[in-house]
C-alpha cells in the first residue's frame, strides 16, 4: 500500500491531487535551459495537476524559442486532454527526440494549455520553478517536475504502475 508523505507547511501533496486532472494558472517564473541555451523562460504559465503526479508546467509558445523546435511524427492521445504533438529539440550540436510536446486542440477543460508547450525535465540541462532546479518525476512517461514544497511518493518509476 502506497504511504502519502504528509506535506508540511508550504507544501502540497500530490495525493491532494484531483482524478481527472485540475489546470491552474501559475505564476512562478519557469525556464528551462538546453545545451546552455534558455529555451523557454514564462511567469505564465499553467499547471496541469493529477492524482499521484507532479506538477507539469505549460508554457505559452510566445516565451518559447520556438526556432529550436521540430516537429516530428510521434503522437499520443490523452483521455483528459486530447491528441498531442510532439518536437524534437535541437540546440546547437544537440538534439534530444520528441522531449516537447503540446496540445494544439486540447478538450475543453484544457483549453488553457492550448498554445503551450511542456517538456520532459530529464531531458533538459537544467529546469526551474523560481530560482530552484527541479528534480524530473521518474520514468518520463508524464513529465512531471518535483520541487521542494511537492510531496509524493510520486508515480512513474519501476513498480508504480499499478498505483
Amino acid at each position: 500500500m502506497v504511504q502519502r508523505i504528509e506535506p508540511q507547511p508550504g507544501q502540497e501533496s500530490v495525493w491532494d491531487y484531483p482524478r481527472p486532472p485540475r489546470v491552474e494558472s501559475s505564476a512562478r517564473r519557469i525556464r528551462i535551459v538546453f545545451n546552455s541555451v534558455t529555451i523557454a523562460d514564462s511567469q505564465r504559465t499553467v499547471r496541469v495537476l493529477e492524482t499521484s503526479h507532479p506538477p507539469v508546467y505549460y508554457i505559452p509558445l510566445e516565451d518559447v524559442q520556438q526556432d529550436y523546435l521540430q516537429a516530428t511524427q510521434r503522437s499520443t492521445f490523452c483521455e483528459w486532454k486530447g491528441a498531442a504533438q510532439y518536437f524534437d529539440l535541437v540546440v546547437g550540436d544537440r538534439r534530444v527526440n520528441n522531449a516537447v510536446w503540446r496540445y494544439p486542440q486540447p478538450t475543453d477543460r484544457f483549453a488553457a494549455i492550448r498554445n503551450c508547450i511542456a517538456v520532459y525535465p530529464s531531458q533538459m540541462d537544467a529546469c526551474y520553478v523560481d530560482d530552484e532546479q527541479v528534480q524530473a518525476q521518474a520514468g518520463d512517461f508524464y513529465g512531471g517536475w518535483i520541487t521542494s514544497d511537492i510531496v509524493g511518493p510520486f508515480k512513474g518509476g519501476s513498480g508504480t504502475w499499478g498505483w
